[in-house]
């Protein structure tokens, strides 16, 4: 897959490639590799000298925008439920080999995104392109994996959860979730947040680069910063919360919202959450 990168890269600086016939033969061998999970916009263990950093794949995401830059409207759908959209980017198609359920009621997936098998998909969801969903995940009804995002192996996104996604600028880093993590009911992860492993996120939890996660049980705070995102550590267990505002006169009984690491995973939160097993 790594003899697509050059092709991607110098088709990502060419201002004009309308009817570009190489455009669109490259990019659809690109997405089909998305598709079947063999190359990644991001990936854990690429640096030999930091196996836990994860390493973003600036051409996979250029080779994604290369495929709107050289897409066609079209029409898909029946009489009575059409849809218009870039023909590059149809919805998925899953058969009975493919070994994901897909519940009915109206969820989709975009070619391009790698669903594992095992992967449980409850009605609605919906997977954009470039996405990589790992074995014995559940996405739960109205949860959002948007586009490049890395999720790992067996986690729950609860109803309502929304995983951000970016395409643009290509070097920018996706939402990592790491394996095992549980995302509760309407939490929000957005710009390039990574989640380690055996993490949970209590419901309504919201996690960006620029609002501070406080860890009362280790007595600090984690930022993201220009050249890092935010980051959850390993079994942090995380709830929504407030810190006052201590300056001028806005200091008057107002709080911001932030993030809070209450405690760290231990048995009784894995036992809370043992009903898992039985619903997969």
């Amino acid at each position: 897959m790594q003899s697509l990168k050059p092709a991607i890269e110098r088709l990502a600086k060419q201002e004009d490639i309308n009817n570009n016939s190489e455009a669109r033969v490259i990019f659809l061998e690109l997405r089909d590799a998305l598709t079947q999970g063999k190359i990644r916009a991001a990936e854990k263990g690429a640096d030999p000298a930091n196996p836990g950093r994860w390493v973003v794949n600036a051409w996979v995401k250029q080779g994604i925008l290369l495929g709107f830059r050289v897409g066609e409207l079209a029409e898909t759908g029946c009489e009575a439920l059409t849809f218009v959209d870039k023909d590059t980017f149809p919805v998925r198609r899953f058969t009975v080999a493919d070994h994901v359920r897909v519940v009915p009621g109206g969820s989709s997936a975009r070619v391009g995104a790698y669903i594992a098998p095992s992967v449980i998909c409850m009605p609605p969801m919906f997977i954009n392109v470039g996405a990589y969903v790992d074995e014995g995940t559940m996405i739960d009804s109205h949860a959002l994996v948007g586009s490049c995002a890395q999720i790992g192996k067996r986690v729950h996104l609860s109803a309502a959860a929304q995983i951000g996604g970016v395409l643009e600028p290509a070097n920018a880093a996706p939402v990592i979730i790491e394996d095992d993590v549980l995302v509760g009911g309407n939490c929000g992860i957005y710009e390039g947040t990574l989640v380690r492993a055996r993490a949970v996120l209590g419901a309504g939890t919201i996690l960006t680069r620029s609002t501070p996660l406080y860890d009362l049980v280790r007595d600090q705070a984690y930022r993201g910063t220009a050249e890092a995102p935010l980051e959850v550590p390993e079994g942090a267990v995380v709830v929504p919360g407030s810190r006052a505002i201590r300056k001028g006169s806005a200091s008057a009984g107002i709080s911001l919202y932030t993030p809070v690491i209450v405690k760290y995973r231990d048995d009784k939160t894995d036992r809370g959450m043992g009903l898992e097993e039985w619903l997969r």
